[in-house]
């Protein structure tokens, strides 16, 4: 399958048939190195058995290593043109194409059901897509995600850095992540103005014994108000400050840490202590999205 990836001429010729002119609105920009798209095959770690879920295939440069890595790709892009010219391109007859938006996609849209992840992902819903996916599929072990370096060094973050936050503490939920690279503006066309991070992760199972939406709240609550304490940052969450600083006792944190400072257990053990809590805590859902990202 080497052979067939494409390079810088065969990408241009390809768009220019297609009448495609990659667009910002949709954070098109397309892979057009072979070397690149081998590194990012053989990085994620794939095996013969599994099912590849690619989103933003493009042109197809990731989707024809992919087809020759696993026994079966699903590819979801929103581009009509793009989402119709991809099996002539890409010509495997294990390849499912999808055109739908990946945000909105569900378990039941396929068969046989993704075990990986491995996607060049629009910038500007990077973040948004992962954690829907992880939600929405149960089935996903584990990825390799290339996004804007910015958006991987928050994803893969741990307590007490400087870009850790809701990005960071939600993909904690679900696996474990880590920084697996970076990758040069040059690879793309067109050319980013900004570098790109690979990250890759590993399913594993959450915190026990509490609701995800339940954390998600909490952490919403605790990076709205980052510089806070968690006493005054969760006192909205939790009917006011005092019942905050009760229930943050009760879950063995102290009501002056920050939000920054804690890992994804802790914030866990504030959403089980809050049920148990006499007063309960304000357990509606948060008003912010889940997936949305902390500024």
């Amino acid at each position: 399958m080497a052979d067939a990836l494409l390079g810088p001429a065969e990408i241009r010729e390809l768009a220019t048939r297609l009448g495609v002119a990659p667009t910002k609105k949709l954070g098109q920009n397309f892979l057009h190195d072979p070397n690149t798209i081998r590194r990012i095959v053989a990085a994620a770690g794939l095996t013969p058995g599994d099912v590849a879920l690619e989103v933003g295939p493009g042109l197809g440069s990731l989707t024809l290593g992919l087809a020759g890595a696993v026994r079966h790709v699903h590819a979801v892009e929103i581009d009509p043109r793009l989402a119709a010219a991809l099996p002539e391109t890409v010509t495997a007859p294990h390849l499912t194409v999808h055109h739908a938006d990946a945000l909105h996609v569900k378990g039941a849209d396929f068969d046989p059901a993704p075990t990986m992840l491995v996607a060049n992902l629009p910038y500007n819903v990077a973040v948004p897509v992962v954690l829907h996916l992880l939600a929405e599929l149960p089935t996903l072990r584990g990825g390799l995600v290339m996004v804007q370096k910015e958006v991987a060094d928050r994803l893969v973050a741990g307590p007490g850095s400087k870009v850790y936050g809701v990005p960071s503490v939600k993909l904690a939920w679900y696996a474990e992540a880590r920084a697996a690279g970076k990758v040069p503006p040059a690879v793309f066309w067109p050319v980013p103005n900004v570098d790109s991070g690979l990250v890759a992760f590993a399913r594993h199972d959450p915190p026990p014994g509490v609701d995800r939406r339940d954390v998600f709240a909490v952490v919403d609550a605790a990076f709205a108000q980052r510089r806070k304490t968690l006493r005054a940052a969760l006192a909205g969450w939790a009917g006011g400050a005092a019942q905050a600083e009760k229930v943050l006792v009760a879950a063995g944190i102290s009501p002056q840490a920050r939000g920054e400072a804690l890992t994804v257990g802790q914030f866990a053990a504030i959403a089980g202590a809050a049920k148990l809590s006499p007063s309960g805590g304000k357990l509606s859902p948060s008003e912010r999205q889940p997936e949305e990202v902390d500024s």
